[in-house]
């Protein structure tokens, strides 16, 4: 009986440190890096986004305006639209230190911006 107890507390000891263990990654995996992008019919209000290299990082693309917009960026692999009033979100993995350009896709000439990663 008394074994029996003591494995319980054995047990509840590593089940207690493996939890202590794995909510400082969880809360580190909720704190990384976003990269806000605002578009508003034909512009862009984030034209220059800055991040440290070689962490992931959350893309958040958001569109204000009455008309379609579609975040393109052939560098970072992302195409997406987002509906008038709405937010889209993609965690992009690890990127090497570089320029990355962007731009809305329905309106290249006026919405262009980049992400510079250090």
């Amino acid at each position: 009986m008394r074994r029996r107890f003591l494995d319980a507390l054995l047990v509840q000891g590593l089940a207690a440190a493996l939890l202590a263990c794995a909510l400082p990654a969880a809360r580190a995996a909720d704190e990384m890096p976003v990269a806000r992008v605002e578009f508003n019919d034909g512009a862009v209000n984030t034209r220059v986004i800055e991040l440290p290299a070689k962490t992931r990082f959350l893309l958040e693309m958001v569109n204000n305006g009455k008309t379609p917009a579609e975040f393109e960026s052939r560098s970072l692999g992302v195409e997406i639209v987002i509906p008038p009033g709405a937010t889209r979100t993609r965690k992009i993995p690890p990127k090497m230190a570089g320029t990355y350009p962007f731009f809305d896709d329905f309106h290249m000439e006026t919405t262009q911006g980049h992400i510079f990663i250090k």
